[in-house]
């Protein structure tokens, strides 16, 4: 193994605002990947989720990859990475008040898709593109746990979110190569598309149709071809 990597003595702050609480899912998913012993570790300047049983960088990333861009370039001199990123296909929300007690259950009414991914990708594009970075879309149901204690968002009514807990698996898409990201796109070499094309056979709000092709598009997997209308007109460029 890498003389670089040793376990961390302490797992360096994530630029979020108040202190670091690891949800349950983000725990999960880290044993999941990870090796019991290898978790928290250290390459240069910077702290992983762990190191799998291949000897792979694990890096569990629950929101944007944006704020990853930097570390993962660096990571991926060194040697294989993988991000793995849950997509929840259906999500309990359980209320609690501020004593613990349950007040309500429901089900989420929003559910999630492999397409989801492109809004992780949309500010870190390139990621896709570095030789040694896999990611995997890990598909899962959760519940969410939440408190009436009025410190939460306006948009939740004060209501604050305390944690994400697995409850399910089910599968898991992995994604090496710009190639890999055919499966999203049902049509054939030549052929061309438009954000509403691709809304329209997939099944899925334009607003999502959209971010996927322009993630491919900055990937060099698909091209611009002209315009209908005021629509980008796209085709696949063939790889081998």
């Amino acid at each position: 193994m890498s003389k670089t990597v040793k376990p961390a003595k302490k797992r360096q702050k994530t630029p979020k605002i108040g202190t670091y609480r690891e949800s349950s899912l983000h725990k999960a998913l880290k044993y999941r990947y990870c090796e019991t012993d290898k978790t928290e570790i250290t390459v240069g300047d910077y702290v992983c989720d762990g190191l799998s049983s291949s000897d792979e960088l694990i890096e569990v990333q629950t929101g944007s990859f944006g704020p990853l861009k930097t570390k993962i370039k660096a990571l991926s001199k060194k040697q294989k990475i993988r991000i793995i990123h849950p997509v929840i296909l259906t999500k309990y929300i359980e209320t609690y008040n501020k004593n613990g007690e349950l007040l309500r259950k429901r089900k989420s009414p929003v559910k999630g898709s492999k397409w989801d991914i492109f809004k992780a990708l949309l500010h870190a594009p390139e990621l896709i593109k570095l030789p040694k970075v896999t990611i995997e879309i890990s598909l899962l149901d959760i519940i969410e746990k939440r408190k009436d204690d009025g410190k939460g968002t306006w948009r939740r009514k004060g209501i604050t979110i305390e944690d994400k807990i697995p409850i399910a698996w089910h599968e898991s898409i992995i994604l090496k190569k710009p190639k890999d990201y055919r499966l999203f796109l049902p049509f054939k070499n030549g052929e061309t598309f438009t954000v509403k094309t691709l809304s329209d056979i997939a099944g899925i709000p334009e607003q999502l149709s959209r971010k996927c092709l322009y993630v491919l598009h900055k990937t060099g997997f698909i091209e611009r071809t002209g315009k209908q209308g005021n629509a980008f007109v796209y085709t696949i460029i063939k790889t081998n």
